[in-house]
């Protein structure tokens, strides 16, 4: 029998030992010292059309760029030569790389959308430190087609090491879906490929007179090389801002920043849910306006704040008793979002976006508008965002204001102390408010390890006693080995209605311990194995073990780029009170306590290849009888412009109580005219709710994720058509500050 006190025992040893090993900083010997480089201050600006080796104004630069292996073999040169060079006008920010390659006929691309994967194609990344804080950055990155790829990085991209994430989208540290104002601008010819890249200095956010971080990273797929400048230990990558060289003679200043966002937009539509079932057609008119009120910190203002462009969530089946996790991408929500993550992402989020204008059913409440202050003073992260919601009286939702403040002060070493309000407000009654005050912090330990946690209580009119949670975790990383171990509490008592639980009211140990062993011999086709061993539990507080799941795994990945993944998982599930698992076909799982062992196999193909297949396979005891959960994903491209998906989810559950299926058929295609041209389709089928969906998308990009879009949604329900609409939205920049 697993017991919290004995996990317990365990982080004390693993926090014992983490600081053990960071503090012995001669293991750091065979890291070499961090590089560093100047940019070079320009009058006049290179032409940006991808031609570095003839641009005279980068003829004059002398390049850098010896860039060392991270795979297949650690600590060699790269196989190719890169050049790359920085330099900057009083606007602008400028990077040239020059990608030699030996033969540039077989280069890969796999996508030409914006933010499109760049882990499988030839690509060349860069992350900046603005504020040379070692936490927080923007990466850039873009393919031999030019595809444009921009991120915002907090916390050195660390997330929740556990966390329940069935889908894409801003969770921990990393928010791919933040979207900048800046170009790039490819050429391929005999020597290999090159790319320019301008981000105006109003894009990022900075302090003057600082040297930045930096660090740069090239992907060389027929070698299936992944190359830094500053170089990375195993299991770390870009993100990893402490460990980024330093970017010298910056004489920076910044510009100011005015920019007025508008939108309109007109949609044509018929809710078969609703008491009018007659076609509907309204026209609406909003926008934000973005200013700098300071170099560091930025005001965004929205007004009637529309979301028709974004892509509908993946359908998900529950077949257990807790909640779901749907990520947020509503474009506004995004920027900085990692300033305002608070807790254990996609476990106890204490802010959760979504819950600001989605109701609980997944309807959409009205937002009439609002205001968000984020930035950096010195080494402290301010943000503050303020929102409103129109009354939805049919739904019985009544007019809100969601308030959240937050602090976080960065001290050196990777540590940082902060605090969190987070509050709802009901403006038409007083005894309707829910609030959310939390500490949380972080410790570094070295470069290899961290100590982190938080503590929150929550307050409503309701409030019960043992309104708390508070989560507690140690984690070392270095030389092949990572290993973390915590420890979470959610009172029975604490409920932030503007968090998500994926549970309510748990103790939760858990921990991991995993190794990276990579072959010496030059000639082995396996690149890697990745053997390990994690294990979390769930108990109420009458000490009933909820859930136990201890896992053991060893991942093989092939040089080829092919990957296997073998486990066994050893479960736990006690049951308090019976639940239909099957969601409407009436089979009950009893209330009891089950123990099973069920096999796990994962297997893909090289991804960069123009079909690849992605399977999952879980076999094994379920609530006393059998599940087979099979998940079959295929994949083709044809260039850069074409891509399609066809995913299937197969749920086979064979119970004491009865049988059922519970499948998820899920198609996705893409194609892009040009990098900012494109066009998309989602279509999905669940079984469960019987429920067919087809949202296609046309978009017509400009700046920062803005321009022309045309947005059709159909939705069937047991052969009946539901909320179905057809929108056209059109919105611009308009950079009032020149």
């Amino acid at each position: 029998m697993y017991h919290p006190r004995a996990f317990l025992s365990f982080i004390f040893f693993a926090i014992n030992t983490t600081f053990l090993l960071s503090q012995d900083e001669a293991i750091t010997s065979d890291l070499k010292a961090r590089p560093t480089t100047a940019a070079v201050s320009i009058e006049n600006p290179p032409n940006i059309d991808g031609d570095v080796i003839n641009d005279v104004i980068w003829k004059a630069i002398a390049p850098f760029g010896e860039l060392s292996q991270a795979q297949p073999n650690f600590g060699q040169l790269a196989s190719e030569r890169t050049e790359i060079r920085v330099a900057y006008t009083k606007e602008v920010f400028y990077v040239s790389v020059v990608c030699f390659d030996s033969n540039p006929r077989d280069l890969v691309v796999s996508d030409a959308r914006r933010d499109a994967n760049l882990d499988n194609t030839d690509a060349f990344l860069f992350i900046l430190d603005t504020y040379k804080d070692g936490q927080n950055g923007f990466i850039f990155g873009t393919n031999s087609i030019g595809v444009e790829y921009d991120a915002q990085v907090d916390n050195e991209g660390q997330g929740n090491f556990n966390a329940n994430r069935q889908q894409g989208g801003t969770i921990g540290g990393f928010n791919l879906n933040w979207d900048g104002a800046w170009e790039v601008q490819t050429k391929v010819a005999d020597f290999g490929w090159s790319a320019e890249f301008a981000i105006p200095l109003r894009t990022l956010r900075f302090q003057s007179g600082k040297d930045w971080g930096i660090n740069f990273r090239r992907n060389i797929r027929k070698s299936n090389e992944i190359v830094y400048w500053a170089e990375m230990p195993l299991g770390l990558d870009l993100k990893r801002l402490s460990l980024a060289g330093t970017l010298t003679n910056l004489d920076l200043r910044s510009p100011g920043n005015l920019k007025v966002i508008p939108y309109v937009l007109g949609r044509f539509s018929k809710d078969n849910t609703a008491i009018d079932t007659d076609y509907q057609t309204d026209f609406e008119a909003g926008g934000d306006i973005k200013l700098s009120v300071t170099p560091s910190l930025t005001l965004d203002l929205t007004y009637n704040t529309d979301f028709a462009q974004v892509e509908v969530d993946d359908q998900q089946v529950n077949l257990d008793r807790f909640n779901l996790f749907f990520p947020e991408k509503r474009p506004f929500f995004l920027e900085n979002a990692g300033l305002f993550s608070v807790g254990s992402p996609g476990e106890v989020d204490l802010f959760f976006s979504r819950r600001i204008g989605i109701g609980d059913n997944g309807n959409v409440v009205p937002i009439i508008g609002g205001a968000r202050l984020s930035g950096k003073l010195n080494r402290t992260n301010i943000g503050l965002l303020s929102m409103w919601t129109e009354e939805v009286s049919d739904k019985g939702i009544e007019e809100n204001n969601f308030t959240v403040a937050r602090v976080n002060h960065e001290f050196k070493g990777r540590s940082a102390l902060g605090a969190v309000l987070i509050n709802r407000e009901g403006l038409q009654s007083d005894a309707n408010y829910n609030r959310t005050i939390a500490l949380d912090g972080k410790l570094g330990l070295g470069r290899k390890a961290r100590m982190s946690g938080f503590y929150a209580q929550t307050k409503d009119p309701d409030s019960k006693d043992d309104a708390h949670s508070f989560k507690f975790q140690t984690t070392y990383n270095w030389n092949n080995l990572e290993m973390r171990a915590a420890y979470t509490e959610v009172g029975e008592g604490f409920n932030p209605e503007v968090g998500f639980l994926f549970r309510s009211a748990f103790r939760k140990p858990e921990g991991l311990v995993l190794y990276h062993l990579r072959p010496k011999k030059p000639e082995a086709k396996i690149l890697e194995y990745r053997p390990h061993i994690s294990y979390r539990g769930f108990w109420n507080f009458d000490g009933f073990q909820e859930t136990g799941f201890l896992h053991l795994d060893n991942h093989f990945e092939w040089k080829s780029g092919n990957e296997l993944h073998t486990g066994i998982n050893i479960t736990k599930e006690g049951v308090v009170s019976a639940f239909d698992i099957s969601r409407g076909n009436n089979v009950i799982v009893d209330p009891g306590v089950y123990n099973h062992v069920e096999s796990q196999l994962i297997y893909f193909t090289n991804q960069s290849k123009p079909f690849s297949i992605n399977l999952r396979s879980v076999i094994g005891g379920s609530f006393g009888g059998t599940r087979f959960i099979e998940s079959l994903t295929g994949r083709y491209r044809a260039g850069d412009k074409f891509n399609v998906s066809a995913t299937f989810l197969y749920n086979n559950f064979q119970l004491p109580n009865g049988d059922f299926t519970a499948n998820i058929l899920r198609t996705q295609l893409s194609y892009s005219f040009k990098p900012n041209i494109y066009l998309q389709g989602l279509i999905q089928h669940n079984t469960t709710d019987k429920l067919w969906a087809a949202n296609i998308r046309f978009g017509w990009l400009q700046q920062a994720n803005t321009g022309l879009f045309v947005v059709w949604n159909y939705n069937l329900q047991d052969g009946d058509p539901l909320n179905n609409s057809f929108i056209v939205k059109y919105t611009r920049i308009f950079d009032l500050i020149k």
